[in-house]
């Protein structure tokens, strides 16, 4: 008994650390992405897509693992869950990219902040999970965040809708295939389905704007070669963490990630704050704080058979 109480802290010591590391790295990205400037949303994606894939090759060849992936390709589902996966992620970094260099990072974070929310909608309406009364008040609070923040808008909020489905739905469909398919084989499948797509979007930006790699400066050069290290890393540092820790532990360090996007927008690049938005946002945090404490409490009780899986 002594052993194992005695190494115990130790995996789940190193899982924070790798989450912590994770969430940070994915809360840097606002400013990671404004080093790409004057590129566009899709000629920066375009790149993350395709350095990424060269990135996953390069890892693949180190760790031996191109057996494996090839074991994946040949399962039909897998391969095609991957694509629809693949597809809800080139809308979500799109977007994401967009918001940041339109200076909408506030609205960016509202959107990951919101992300649990959804996926709890989402358990409702495609997995028919029946929801506790606790989830059905941090989804009544968070609605009325998002009308109040959507009428000071003056606009429908779609970059933060768009982020928080698109990721939900994202997070939804590799659950599908979760047991089976580790980050990297996933990454490296998705960024092979989105290549042609990246490939594509290149050849349009080149004949209307033009590709700006290589012809700005040199920061910006190496930045965007980086772009397919920044995108793998932090997944992998997250999975690390998802397999020594446990789901609820997981949920409160990701709210770290869209912390620092919020911070990052008010305090670094002074988006507007206006006292309906900045109420919006509290309720949004109160939304969450409720499903946390839901979430706890779940975590407490004995799982029984009535209970959604």
């Amino acid at each position: 008994m002594s052993s194992s109480v005695g190494s115990e802290p130790r995996p789940a010591g190193r899982g924070i650390l790798l989450a912590v590391l994770a969430y940070l790295l994915w809360g840097f990205l606002p400013l990671f992405f404004l080093l790409l400037a004057p590129a566009n949303a899709l000629e920066i994606v375009a790149w993350r897509v395709l350095f990424s894939l060269v990135f996953c090759a390069v890892l693949l060849t180190a760790t031996k693992a191109w057996r494996h992936l090839g074991e994946l390709l040949r399962d039909r589902r897998v391969a095609l869950t991957l694509l629809l996966a693949g597809l809800l992620i080139l809308i979500n970094w799109l977007v994401y990219v967009f918001a940041t260099l339109t200076h909408e990072v506030v609205q960016a974070s509202l959107g990951y902040f919101t992300n649990p929310i959804v996926t709890v909608l989402l358990g409702v309406f495609v997995l028919r999970e029946r929801l506790r009364p606790m989830q059905w008040a941090s989804i009544g609070i968070s609605a009325v965040a998002v009308l109040i923040i959507a009428i000071n808008y003056g606009s429908f909020p779609w970059i933060a809708l768009a982020l928080a489905f698109s990721f939900g739905l994202y997070g939804l469909i590799k659950k599908r295939v979760g047991n089976r398919v580790d980050a990297l084989s996933g990454l490296t499948i998705e960024t092979m389905w989105l290549a042609p797509i990246a490939v594509a979007q290149l050849v349009f930006v080149a004949l209307t704007s033009g590709l700006t790699i290589g012809t700005i400066s040199p920061l910006q050069t190496i930045s965007m070669c980086l772009a397919g290290v920044v995108t793998a890393v932090p997944l992998l540092l997250f999975a690390g963490a998802a397999r020594r820790l446990p789901l609820t532990t997981i949920g409160l360090v990701q709210y770290l990630t869209p912390i620092m996007q919020f911070l990052i927008g008010v305090l670094l690049l002074h988006e507007v704050m206006t006292p309906a938005r900045f109420a919006g946002f509290v309720l949004v945090w109160v939304a969450l704080i409720v499903l946390t404490i839901d979430r706890f409490m779940a975590a407490q009780r004995p799982i029984v058979a009535t209970d959604p899986i």
